[in-house]
């Protein structure tokens, strides 16, 4: 990228010229080929989301997530009613086109517009969306929302430390490791050093190149199972 420097020889950032403040996601569906991620909404989406995840037979998918799955769906349609009601967390519910059900949710949250930041984050992929490709078209639609629509420059994805697969699922989607928190949160009663990944803007073309390429019918044979990788096929941009 170069170096700078100001008037006293001391080296500076790039210059970020014409930069104003982003404007919020706004409250609109994003559409894919295989999946429409939407706000949430307890009348639309509670019983859907509750059945996807009652898939589950047991609670391990919320282990790393601030509150533990809810016991019913009397509980979860409260648990959707806060989560539609959150102002700092806008959480979506993730359609599959091919059944018209929500499968899971994500949320963009912690939104910093004057410096043109967001995180994805709240990440809850029932049995029914995990290894799809509704999964991944899903974060898709979301990163270019973020990087193409609204025009912010850092996408970050956060999560506790010992989350493996979350760590895992961000490098897969062309997050690059930043570092680690240490004793960054109190949850459930432990401490959680946190992970932090990020996607910038320099990076987003061949990172939705690689996710173009790999939604690509061409990308699966018959029996619907991917051919090159999605990692693949961003190492060979």
């Amino acid at each position: 990228m170069g170096s700078w420097t100001n008037d006293f020889g001391q080296p500076i950032g790039f210059p970020v010229p014409g930069w104003t403040p982003r404007a919020l996601p706004p409250r609109t569906a994003m559409t894919g080929r295989y999946c429409r991620v939407e706000p949430v909404s307890v009348e639309r989406h509670a019983a859907d989301l509750y059945a996807a995840y009652s898939e589950a037979p047991d609670g391990r998918d919320w282990t790393y997530l601030p509150t533990e799955r809810p016991a019913d769906l009397a509980a979860y349609r409260d648990f959707l009613a806060k989560a539609a009601a959150d102002r700092d967390r806008l959480h979506h519910a993730i359609i599959d086109l091919a059944t018209g059900r929500a499968v899971g949710t994500a949320a963009l949250m912690r939104a910093d517009p004057a410096n043109g930041a967001i995180e994805v984050g709240y990440i809850t992929y029932s049995p029914l969306l995990k290894r799809t490709r509704v999964g991944t078209e899903a974060m898709y639609l979301m990163m270019r929302r973020v990087f193409d629509e609204l025009g912010y420059r850092r996408y970050e994805w956060k999560c506790d430390s010992l989350n493996a697969a979350s760590h895992a699922a961000a490098e897969r989607f062309g997050f690059r490791f930043e570092g680690l928190f240490r004793q960054a949160v109190g949850y459930k009663g432990r401490n959680r050093d946190t992970t932090w990944l990020s996607i910038i803007d320099i990076e987003w073309p061949a990172v939705r190149a690689a996710f173009e390429q790999w939604l690509a019918a061409e990308n699966f044979d018959a029996e619907g199972r991917q051919l090159r990788g999605l990692a693949e096929i961003r190492g060979a941009i």
